[in-house]
């Protein structure tokens, strides 16, 4: 690759080597819309009949069969049968989003109805997009659960790794800044603030396939700007962690952290006497 006009052609070399093999991250994007779409027609359909449900239904397997034909090669089961194991998780996954998406209205103030946390909550539209994902991720299909969940995140600025484990009754607020590693474990009724990351002590890739990332027990709520590192680390039951905690280690149920900080006001001096420009 000598010159300029050289370039096309080794371009079109990487891609034979490339496209085989990978979904199109366009098609996967729009599978992610579709599917969310699908499940809460209302949010783009205010005449949408049983006929056309259905119909979408189809299209949405016949579009998913498309979607992962290119890793024929590298699944463990025929394409025919993952999409049949896949929908037969959307009715568990539909649900488990209604449970969301009421307990964002139970505890979000702000919340004025089911509709509106469905239609514009960034919390929830990741919380979903998860859910999603994290079936596909149980079903080992390569690429397109990480598709799905970054295209969650460059929507929201929530970045939850399909391969979390995460219960029931998920609250996030605001969202923005969120982190959850692949290997966190998260409980039922679990809040969780702006900024938070639930984190590895250390990136290596030695840590490959071991537990990285802490586990958070039923009814803990962590508030903004908290970080919480390591696969040994234990947020027990019914915590709640204050806001820019810094924790490596395990807490017991029923514990209260806080980040202790420190006002100083200054008077208009320096210690030499000289007067500071405030």
């Amino acid at each position: 690759m000598d010159t300029t006009e050289n370039f096309p052609q080794f371009l079109f070399q990487r891609f034979n080597e490339f496209s085989p093999s990978v979904p199109s991250m366009c098609k996967a994007h729009a599978f992610t819309d579709n599917i969310i779409n699908f499940l809460f027609p209302f949010k783009i359909d205010k005449k949408c009949t049983l006929q056309q449900i259905e119909l979408n239904f189809a299209q949405l397997q016949i579009d998913f069969q498309d979607l992962i034909g290119t890793l024929e090669k590298t699944l463990q089961s025929p394409i025919n049968i993952l999409t049949q194991e896949f929908f037969s998780k959307v009715p568990g996954i539909y649900k488990n989003l209604m449970n969301d998406a009421h307990n964002f209205l139970d505890f979000d103030p702000a919340a004025r109805s089911i509709e509106s946390v469905i239609l514009y909550y960034p919390g929830f539209y990741a919380i979903s997009v998860y859910r999603l994902a994290h079936e596909l991720y149980k079903l080992n299909v390569p690429y397109l659960p990480r598709m799905m969940s970054e295209y969650a995140h460059s929507k929201t600025g929530i970045d939850i790794h399909p391969g979390a484990e995460i219960g029931e009754n998920f609250f996030i607020d605001h969202g923005t800044g969120i982190v959850i590693g692949e290997t966190t474990i998260i409980g039922n009724n679990v809040k969780i603030y702006q900024g938070v990351t639930l984190g590895a002590i250390c990136v290596e890739k030695r840590m490959k396939g071991l537990k990285r990332h802490p586990t958070i027990e039923d009814n803990v709520i962590i508030y903004s700007g908290s970080t919480i590192l390591g696969g040994d680390t234990i947020v027990g039951h019914d915590t709640v962690v204050g806001g820019n905690v810094w924790l490596t280690k395990s807490v017991p149920p029923n514990s209260v952290l806080y980040h202790e900080s420190k006002t100083t006001i200054r008077n208009g001096k320096s210690e030499d006497g000289c007067k500071m420009i405030l």
